[in-house]
C-alpha cells in the first residue's frame, strides 16, 4: 500500500482569510458561520464518563472495548434501524475525517480504481481517493457510474454536507443494488442524522444505509461512518465509529493495529455514555433548531433563497439577484473567483461587509459554486447578531 503525493492540493479555506479580516473590521459583532464547529458545552454525562475513565495505564484496543461496540450496536438499532448489525462489525475511529481520508488506501485501492462521491461534497472524499492514487468521480446520479467495473468504492453522504439534502430509502437502495452488481463497497457518511428539520423526517427519521429496508437484511459490502461531534458536542474528543460488514471491519482493524490508530480508552468510555443517553441529544437538537429558525427567517426576510437543508447543521443559501459590495469585498470576490469560480463569492462578500463569515459553495465542487453554506454552530448571542446585522 502506497500513498500518492497530495501536498500540492490547496486547502480551500485559506481563500477565506481576506473575507474574515473584512468581517472582523466592521463595527458590528464578528459572526463566524463558515465552519461546523460545536460551541455548546459537552454534556455532563459525557464529561463524567471521561473523568471516570481517566485511570488508563494500559494500551486501549484498536477494535474498541466490547462494551463500546455493544453500545454502538444498540444505538444503531434504536436510532438508525440497523437491526442486523453485530458487535464484530463495529470499530471506533479517531473522528470520522481520518477514516474518510484514509479508507481508499486502507482498502488497497490505487491506480485504475474509481472512487465515487457526490458532485457537491465535503472535499475529503476527493482527497482520500487521490491519496490512494485512485480516481475520484463526482456524480449526481447513479446512472453516471452504474455498470462501471472500475468503481470500487461509492461514498454517499446523507444528510449531506454542505447542503443538507437527505436520501430516501429508495435512493439508498438503488445505490446498494448498483454497487453490489459490480462488487463495489458502499460507505455512507451519516454524521448529521440526528438533526432532522422537516416534519416528515422528524416523524420517520433519516434513512440509514444499515437499515434492512435499504440493504435487504445483509450488510455485505456496506459501511456507515458516524461521528458524535455534532449530536453530543464532542468534536474535541475525536469520537466516531464505523459500522457494518464485519469482514470489512476486521480488515480495517488488522491494518490499524499496525499503524497504532486507536481511540484513547477514556474517550471510548465517554462514547459509551453518550450513545446510551438520548436525552442530551434531544436538548442539543432543540438548541440547533431554535437557532436555525432565527437564521431561516432572517435570510428569507432579506430576499435570499434556501434550498435543500432538510437536515444537518447547515443552510444552503443563494441570492436571486446581484448584491452590492464594498470596494474591498469586490476585490476579494474577484481574487477568490479566479481560484474557485462561483457566483456564491458575491454573497460571501456581501455577508462579510456585515460582519458575517460564511463558506462559499465553490469549496464543495463546481456545482455548488452559486451557493454559500451557513452553519448553525454559533452561540445564541452570535445568531442574534447575525439577524441584526443582516437585516
Amino acid at each position: 500500500m502506497g500513498f500518492a503525493d497530495i501536498s500540492h492540493i490547496a486547502f480551500p479555506w485559506d481563500l477565506l482569510h481576506g473575507f474574515k479580516e473584512l468581517a472582523q473590521s466592521t463595527n458590528g459583532t464578528f459572526v463566524d458561520v463558515s465552519v461546523g464547529t460545536p460551541v455548546d458545552p459537552t454534556p455532563q454525562v459525557v464529561q463524567e464518563a471521561l473523568t471516570a475513565g481517566a485511570d488508563a495505564p494500559g494500551y486501549p484496543l484498536t477494535y474498541g472495548t466490547i462494551e463500546l461496540r455493544q453500545a454502538v450496536v444498540e444505538w444503531c438499532a434504536r436510532r438508525r434501524g440497523a437491526t442486523v448489525l453485530e458487535s464484530s462489525g463495529v470499530m471506533p475511529t479517531v473522528g470520522s475525517k481520518e477514516l474518510v481520508g484514509l479508507l481508499p488506501s486502507l482498502l488497497h485501492l490505487g491506480a485504475g480504481d474509481v472512487v465515487v462521491h457526490p458532485a457537491i461534497a465535503y472535499p475529503t472524499y476527493d482527497v482520500g481517493a487521490k491519496l490512494a492514487g485512485a480516481t475520484a468521480l463526482p456524480v449526481a446520479r447513479v446512472d453516471e457510474w452504474r455498470d462501471n467495473p472500475s468503481v470500487r468504492l461509492v461514498w454517499v453522504n446523507t444528510p449531506a454536507n454542505p447542503h443538507g439534502a437527505v436520501m430516501s430509502v429508495a435512493e439508498l437502495r438503488e445505490v446498494v443494488d448498483a454497487a453490489r452488481s459490480i462488487g463495489a463497497i458502499v460507505v455512507s457518511d451519516e454524521c448529521y442524522a440526528e438533526l432532522p428539520w422537516t416534519p416528515d423526517l422528524q416523524r420517520s427519521g433519516v434513512p440509514s444505509l444499515l437499515d434492512s429496508q435499504v440493504n435487504g437484511g445483509s450488510l455485505a459490502g456496506l459501511l456507515m461512518t458516524y461521528s458524535l461531534s455534532k449530536q453530543s458536542s464532542m468534536a474535541g474528543y475525536r469520537a466516531a465509529f464505523v459500522a457494518g460488514d464485519p469482514n470489512l471491519v476486521r480488515q480495517l482493524v488488522a491494518l490499524r493495529k499496525h499503524l497504532g490508530m486507536i481511540v484513547p480508552a477514556p474517550v471510548q468510555q465517554a462514547m459509551q455514555a453518550a450513545l446510551r443517553d438520548d436525552e442530551h441529544v434531544a436538548v442539543q437538537r432543540a438548541l440547533y433548531g431554535a437557532r436555525r429558525t432565527k437564521l431561516v427567517d432572517a435570510l428569507l426576510d432579506h430576499g435570499l433563497k434556501i434550498t435543500h437543508s432538510q437536515a444537518g447543521l447547515y443552510l444552503w443559501v443563494t441570492s436571486p439577484h446581484e448584491l452590492p459590495l464594498s470596494s474591498r469585498a469586490e476585490t476579494l470576490r474577484e481574487q477568490a473567483n479566479i481560484e474557485l469560480p462561483g457566483a456564491g463569492w458575491n454573497l460571501v462578500g456581501y455577508l462579510a461587509d456585515r460582519g458575517i463569515l460564511a463558506a462559499p459553495g465553490a469549496f464543495y465542487g463546481p456545482q455548488g459554486g452559486d451557493c454559500v453554506r451557513v452553519a448553525l454552530t454559533a452561540s445564541d448571542d452570535a445568531i442574534d447578531a447575525f439577524v441584526t446585522q443582516l437585516c
